[in-house]
Order: C-alpha cells, then structure tokens, then sequence
C-alpha cells in the first residue's frame, strides 16, 4: 500500500556497496526502516546526501504490514535545508541531535505533535540568524515532554533528575541539580528558541548543564547509552 508522509533520516547503515538502509522517523507510520538501492550511485534517485541528519522529507513510500525493512516510491527535500549543511555550528548541533533522537525514537509510534514540533525546530534552526549556543540545551527540554518525562517547574532550590520535579530538600543521591545550576535549568525549561541567546551561561556551566540534561535522559531512557558526538558539542560550545 502507497503512503504519504513526512520524515527526518536518524540513522544510515551500509546495505551493499551502492546500497544503504535508512531508518528514518516519519509523521504517518513512526519510526521505519527503508532499503534505499543505489544511493551512492553518482545519478541516485533519493542520493546518499538527502539522508544527512535533520534533513525534512516528503516522501510516498511502500507500507507492507510485518516487513522489517520497507521501501521509498520518491522522495524529496521539502524544505531544503539551506544553512545547516554548510555551517559547521548548525551542522555539528544537527549531527548531536540527531543521535539523541535516534536513542529516544526507536520504538516510537506515530505521533504528530512531535513530528510537528521537530519539524518546526528543524526549520528555525536553518533559517536562525541569531546566536545558537543554548539551542540544543532547550531542544532537549523541550523534547522530553514529548517523551513522557517533562519536568515539573517549581521555584525551589533543587532538581531532582530521578524524579523530574524540583525539590525544597536535597535528595539522598547524587543525581540532582544544585543552585546556580536549577536556577539555569529552570531557564531553560521556561525559554523558547527565540529568546534561548537572552540565557546567559559560561562555557564551563553550559557544558556541565549539557552534562547533567543528558544524564536526565539517561535516566528516563531505557538502554540509552552514550552519545559519541557529545565532545563536538563541548568543544564548539564548551570550552
């Protein structure tokens, strides 16, 4: 059966020497994998370079119920990305994402609402003009309500990572936010892409913050393990 849909590519594996299997996360079906026979062939029809990380598709693909890989009719880059590709702050903020998604999305259902949110992201990132370097920081909070572990704000002292609530006492583990860093943190759940940039952390305190929002995920995601373009981040950002 032919269907339409959206998707963002968050993961490319080597299928055959021209061949690749993609496993992308779509608005219709959620999460599939699609063989894609002679990507890297020079006059590809969906070439090797539309699956780059945050890339947005349109795509009419093949739905076959109990097929563990599925297969692509046509696609198309709708919008092309215009700046991510070539600027090496945006790209290297793409490739983190797109590896944390990857973590988080692999047995996820349809569902609009985050396809409509990472969409939108997606878009401001490539045409955003203005500074970048707490994007990734609220992208992530802003993606855990999404994921089922939201925090919940409150104005006190203490966050709770185990939990995911602020706490007027500190916990009897280590896996907590103490002041400064709630009080950042507490920013960041409030920010909105536009005005993230008015957030202002040193390089020090936004590397530990990163730090600590990916321990959060850790914590609230099964097998999510490491995330091995984390140091890009950190030197861009970090240091």
């Amino acid at each position: 059966m032919l269907q339409q849909t959206k998707g963002i590519t968050l993961k490319v594996t080597n299928y055959s020497e021209s061949s690749v299997v993609a496993q992308i996360y779509t608005e219709v079906l959620g999460l599939q994998s699609y063989l894609i026979n002679g990507a890297r062939k020079p006059k590809a029809k969906i070439p090797f370079n539309m699956l780059q990380p945050f890339h947005l598709l349109e795509m009419v693909v093949y739905n076959k119920e109990n097929n563990n890989l599925q297969r692509i009719k046509e696609a198309q880059q709708l919008p092309p990305l215009k700046s991510i590709p070539l600027d090496i702050v945006k790209s290297s903020i793409a490739m983190f994402l797109n590896e944390v998604l990857y973590k988080v999305l692999r047995h996820q259902h349809p569902e609009p609402q985050l396809f409509q949110f990472l969409e939108n992201a997606i878009i401001w990132l490539d045409e955003s003009k203005e500074g970048l370097a707490n994007y990734h920081l609220v992208f992530l909070a802003k993606l855990s309500h999404y994921l089922g572990f939201k925090p919940i704000i409150q104005d006190l002292p203490y966050f709770d990572l185990m939990e995911g609530r602020f706490s007027n006492s500190l916990p009897a583990h280590f896996h907590v936010l103490q002041e400064p860093y709630s009080t950042y943190f507490r920013e960041i759940l409030q920010s909105s892409f536009t005005n993230c940039n008015k957030i202002k952390l040193s390089r020090p305190d936004r590397t530990y913050l990163l730090q600590k929002i990916i321990d959060y995920y850790r914590l609230h995601t099964e097998n999510f393990g490491e995330i091995n373009s984390l140091y890009i981040l950190e030197e861009i950002f970090g240091n």
